[in-house]
């Protein structure tokens, strides 16, 4: 009898000892598990950057001179590093810190806008007269932001040292004119 509980209680101990435990926290909680690339650095990044293109001369300089809010379209952030990281989501976090900001306004993208086009197309035949909306009212947009992350990785035995650099351009749309040229690094430092 005292070798069956023994062996009951040592497999209750292996099995609770496999168990799972989920915590919820504050999603803006920085937690770094695996070195990777993750949302703390993708919010931080956009924040930072937004704002060093709203601080810049040449950006306040081309606000002046329009005379209103420059109107932005974020085109594409692409991924040339050696991870997944998943770039629509990365170009939301810059869509909302400009959206939120009230120093520029924002308009959505080509692929947004094509699908508001197709639904006021179908209003057309579909919606009343009086609440159909009309072509040709859209927002065009002054400056298009894209630009790229890539990312440098040295390793030696156990040690790994990651160098991520996402590069920013705002460009006139009108004259192709580079407005405002930045980029931000965050570098980790992983030891396995």
């Amino acid at each position: 009898m005292q070798k069956f509980l023994l062996i009951l209680l040592v497999i209750i101990i292996t099995f609770s000892g496999c168990s799972r435990t989920v915590t919820r926290v504050d999603p803006s909680q920085q937690i770094d598990l695996s070195g990777r690339w993750n949302d703390t650095d993708s919010r931080t990044v956009a924040d930072k950057m937004i704002y060093d293109l709203f601080d810049s001369e040449a950006f306040k300089n081309y606000a002046k001179q329009l005379g209103r809010k420059p109107v932005i379209v974020v085109g594409s952030i692409s991924n040339k590093t050696s991870e997944h990281i998943d770039a629509d989501n990365y170009v939301k976090k810059f869509e909302i810190v400009i959206h939120n900001s009230a120093i520029a306004e924002i308009i959505e993208s080509g692929e947004f806008r094509d699908k508001l086009r197709t639904e006021r197309t179908e209003q057309q035949d579909f919606a009343s007269s009086a609440t159909a909306k009309q072509f040709g009212k859209e927002i065009g947009a002054d400056l298009m932001l894209f630009g790229e992350m890539t990312s440098e990785t040295d390793t030696y035995n156990k040690k790994r040292v990651v160098n991520y650099i996402t590069t920013l351009f705002l460009t006139d749309i009108e004259t192709s004119r580079r407005i405002w040229y930045g980029q931000n690094e965050i570098k980790k430092f992983v030891k396995n």
